[in-house]
């Protein structure tokens, strides 16, 4: 906007000249507009974090409440639910998609089920066998398994703080494991879940590695409503295809279970992602991911208020380093 109003007086430069006292007046008003713009973008990746957080609270919830509830079932509740909003978006965008070729609708559609269809199907599956504080810390791994395959894919030397990072990360993550593992009495379906979870913790990092030449081709939102909508689809797909009767199991489920599954598509998927856009847009995206940093202690306070998990000393220490660790991956990144 102040862009428009600037060169709408630009021809008036010539004929009258501003005065300071006016010169002043729009400067301060141009800073007030970008600080508004700065602390709007901050709050909705800080909003975008706090609803991200919560993903693994509802799921943990809606399988405590019935032994019939698998994975996928859920999942066709969340994609369902998200679905409609995400093709309104494809709807708004189908201009950009004109001079578009197949190849790169393809690799689009492949891309968006990898990261939100085959990641997710591989989270909640993970989450049928360790705590929600566990799965929040491994997934914030992603970051680093970005640095790992670049540096693997362009042949680059790890710099020692990075390789500091790492270690800090990845040895975080590993304490709190341990500690997890020592209370449980099935350890088989423990290392299983974890690995569910690591697995797509890299399924997402892929997918992060994958995208930017879509973002330009496609633009963010485009790129979001195309990809999302393939993965909601594609969830469906498995649904329909793995259950006998879906409707049927469908209406068997507690309301509760259903009320679950739409949270998760408004306020866990639909709401946090356009969300994490605009933040992007505002205040670019390594301010957003700084900000997003949070969300594992939110996980995990959630998890101890509501669903009763418990960490110790150790545990903590653990979270604290993986934190960190990511944080310096994520500051060097910039």
């Amino acid at each position: 906007m102040l862009l428009t109003i600037k060169f709408q007086h630009q021809k008036k430069i010539q004929k009258l000249k501003p005065s300071p006292e006016h010169s002043l007046f729009m400067q301060q008003g141009s800073m007030k507009l970008n600080i508004s713009l700065i602390q709007l973008g901050s709050l909705f990746a800080f909003i975008s974090a706090l609803l991200f957080s919560s993903k693994a609270i509802f799921i943990k919830q809606a399988y405590s409440l019935t032994l019939s509830l698998d994975a996928i079932t859920l999942m066709a509740i969340r994609m369902g639910i998200a679905l409609p909003f995400f093709l309104v978006i494809c709807w708004f965008c189908r201009y950009q998609n004109r001079n578009l070729k197949l190849k790169d609708i393809l690799y689009l559609v492949s891309i968006g089920l990898l990261g939100y269809y085959i990641s997710s199907w591989l989270d909640f599956y993970g989450l049928m066998f360790i705590t929600a504080s566990l799965e929040r810390i491994i997934l914030f791994l992603y970051p680093t398994m970005t640095v790992l395959a670049s540096s693997f894919i362009l042949k680059q030397k790890l710099s020692s703080k990075t390789i500091f990072a790492l270690i800090l990360s990845y040895g975080g993550t590993v304490i709190v494991m341990l500690q997890e593992q020592k209370t449980l009495p099935d350890q088989h379906n423990f290392w299983f879940g974890a690995s569910l979870v690591f697995a797509s913790a890299v399924a997402f990092a892929c997918y992060l590695l994958l995208t930017p030449p879509l973002i330009k081709k496609f633009g963010s939102w485009n790129l979001t409503g195309l990809s999302l909508s393939a993965a909601c689809i594609g969830t469906l797909i498995h649904f329909i295809v793995v259950t006998s009767h879906p409707i049927q199991l469908l209406t068997s489920l507690p309301l509760q279970v259903i009320w679950y599954g739409i949270c998760l598509g408004l306020f866990v998927t639909v709401l946090p992602t356009l969300l994490l856009i605009l933040s992007i847009e505002y205040v670019g995206a390594t301010q957003s991911a700084i900000i997003s940093s949070i969300s594992p202690i939110i996980t995990i306070l959630f998890s101890v208020l509501l669903l009763g998990e418990h960490l110790n000393t150790i545990q903590w220490l653990g979270c604290f380093l993986n934190i960190f660790g990511v944080m310096l991956i994520t500051l060097k990144r910039k």
